[in-house]
């Protein structure tokens, strides 16, 4: 009997220069987790479809948070889930940062409600008054009004602290967070949120810019960089991420 066996789908990682070697690590917690992977370009994701994406996007990075607008731009790829790490200038794992998602400014409406569905994130909506949290310094009204369409009552925050205020007394179903917030950065918020008993599952989704100039990228990268260990994740603990984020 000839046992015939599907192949396996690879993760991709971007965000680092081939031949430098800082993927080694990665490679390895990835290899012993039963992954397949290999460190790619983000040219070739229009001929190629990966299981998923593992972004470097520390300041040692080949322009991470440029690779990640450009995977959320292209129709192609932008479905493709993202997992977000930080990564040593030696290519240790310091840092993971499993957001729900990512969607552009502005925001496309109809994609929207299409990413949500497939996400579950809608039925019980119809059934439930459900609210949803938007944080951002301008209130985003263009979303706004595309959550309430899927029937969500929406709960604006201005800035970190008042989400985290906000959703300490009533737990909300899902987050929209801008990528940086007047006082902290959305993956800031996220870690957080990981430490209230009501937030810590509720679903994340961050809003990039429509572009970012260098020097935005570099001081994004900056601003999380005191949210990573001084030591290593360990090989479980990175894995624990990648399996929540299949």
């Amino acid at each position: 009997m000839t046992e015939s066996t599907e192949p396996r789908r690879e993760l991709w990682i971007l965000g680092i220069k081939p031949g430098d070697s800082r993927e080694d690590m990665l490679s390895s917690y990835l290899e012993a987790g039963g992954y397949v992977s290999r460190v790619e370009q983000y040219e070739n994701l229009e001929i190629g479809r990966p299981l998923g994406i593992v972004l470097d996007i520390s300041p040692f990075s080949e322009d991470g948070w440029g690779i990640l607008l450009k995977i959320k731009r292209c129709p192609i790829a932008r479905n493709i889930p993202v997992l977000l790490v930080f990564l040593s200038e030696k290519g240790k794992v310091g840092g993971v940062f499993p957001v729900a998602g990512f969607f552009t400014l502005p925001v496309d409406e109809q994609y929207l409600q299409n990413r949500m569905a497939v996400y579950g994130l809608t039925e019980e909506a119809e059934t439930w008054d459900l609210q949803s949290m938007v944080a951002s310094r301008s209130g985003e009204e263009k979303l706004s009004r595309a959550i309430e369409a899927m029937n969500f009552e929406v709960i604006k925050a201005y800035t970190g602290k008042e989400a985290l205020a906000l959703s300490s007394i009533h737990p909300v179903y899902t987050i929209f967070c801008s990528q940086m917030l007047p006082d902290m950065s959305a993956f800031e918020l996220q870690e957080r949120l990981r430490l209230d008993p009501y937030g810590s599952n509720t679903p994340l989704f961050v809003l990039l810019k429509d572009s970012m100039k260098e020097g935005e990228r570099m001081a994004l990268s900056r601003e999380i960089a005191h949210l990573v260990r001084k030591k290593q994740l360990s090989c479980e603990e990175f894995l624990g991420y990648v399996r929540r984020k299949e």
